[in-house]
């Protein structure tokens, strides 16, 4: 695989994301992407503009074979409707960049009620879809993400599965494991993590989310990369996990919020490699 210059490892860089790519990275460097794009000018973080096909074509070429892109994202509502931005963008990422759709999980969240609560749903989600560039992923383990069985070590009789031609298993009685896989829907409901300095960015993300796909999807001596770094969630807990990082901010102002929550980050930067 290409190496990346170490000078620029470790890094969160204030510049475009898509030429910081172009300058800083080189072909199949990186193990794995998460980030939240300023989707839909739902938040106006200072002005500034970005090319969601753009990135996603930068991205593609820079992940390993078997590497993993996470995207957090959801759809403005207006007029009734949904913008599908979420939607397009997956569709563009595969159809027309080469991206696999791995899975797409649902972040579960307090919605606020807002200025639609009494005409719409409240909004108690977004949507994560995971792209994979290549065969299979290059690490995934699932493990570190279980969560406790209701029925956990017990004992339990129950019908089996379903034929792909309507009939039902026999039934089976077996042990229930401790821990089972959280499937897809992921529990996140405090985005800001009562840290206020990341409070000061207008859309921060739960600082559990990149946590829990760098330890599923990045291994212990990989390359994790967030082209819109925000409030600096996916630097911090790559810092903390011991992966290396690289991170792109077009704004001064959040590119310093970051910097300051990974100055109070107390894990040491583990280099590995």
């Amino acid at each position: 695989m290409n190496k990346i210059e170490p000078s620029v490892l470790n890094k969160i860089h204030y510049m475009d994301c898509i030429n910081g790519m172009k300058e800083l990275l080189p072909d199949n460097s990186i193990d794995l992407m998460v980030t939240s794009p300023p989707y839909d000018n739902i938040r106006t973080y200072n002005g500034f503009n970005f090319n969601l096909h753009e990135t996603g074509k930068e991205v593609f070429r820079v992940l390993k074979e078997g590497g993993i892109a996470v995207m957090v994202i959801q759809d403005q509502s207006r007029n009734f409707g949904k913008s599908l931005t979420s939607f397009r963008t997956i569709l563009d990422w595969c159809d027309n960049i080469g991206f696999k759709l791995f899975e797409t999980v649902i972040y579960r969240k307090h919605g606020s009620e807002g200025a639609w609560w009494k005409q719409r749903f409240r909004i108690d989600h977004e949507y994560m879809p995971i792209f994979l560039k290549g065969e299979k992923p290059q690490y995934f383990n699932k493990e570190p993400l279980k969560v406790p069985s209701i029925h956990g070590g017990k004992v339990m009789t129950g019908s089996g599965s379903r034929r792909t031609d309507g009939r039902t298993n026999p039934l089976v009685t077996r042990p229930i494991n401790l821990m089972k896989c959280r499937g897809t829907i992921w529990n996140y409901l405090m985005a800001g993590d009562k840290d206020p300095i990341k409070r000061k960015h207008p859309a921060p993300f739960p600082d559990a989310i990149p946590h829990d796909f760098i330890q599923c999807f990045c291994p212990s001596d990989g390359i994790v990369l967030d082209p819109f770094m925000g409030s600096g969630s996916t630097a911090v807990m790559s810092k903390k996990l011991g992966r290396k990082f690289i991170g792109f901010e077009i704004s001064k102002e959040y590119c310093e919020l970051a910097k300051e929550r990974l100055k109070r980050t107390d894990a040491p930067l583990k280099i590995l490699g």
